[in-house]
């Protein structure tokens, strides 16, 4: 017998200042990591630069070492990029989402109404 109910949830890292990383903020340091600007990559979020920016200066704010460090004009203008930090802040919120999926899936399989 199958059930039609699915659970359903959102998963995200508190930290001091409340969220730390979630979903989007994830997204969004694999896409600077990916363009290597903040610019570039809220474009490719359809975000604007300032609300990147403000995600990113939040997540730096938080971490212990800043995840994303960014560099001003020069010859070839500025940019951004991940820091380690910022890598392994990107693997530690993907593997807690792969365990919340499962967990997800298998207890909605337990749903008894």
């Amino acid at each position: 017998m199958s059930n039609n109910y699915r659970l359903h949830g959102r998963l995200w890292i508190e930290g001091p200042e409340g969220t730390f990383l979630g979903y989007g903020r994830v997204v969004l340091l694999e896409r600077i990591r990916e363009h290597g600007s903040i610019s570039a990559a809220a474009r490719s979020m359809e975000m604007s630069y300032r609300h990147a920016w403000k995600l990113v200066d939040s997540m730096n704010r938080q971490s212990l070492h800043p995840v994303v460090e960014k560099s001003t004009g020069g010859r070839f203008g500025g940019g951004a990029r991940l820091t380690k930090a910022g890598d392994e802040a990107i693997d530690c919120f993907w593997s807690a989402y792969r365990d919340f999926k499962r967990f997800l899936i298998d207890r909605s399989r337990q749903l008894d109404l």
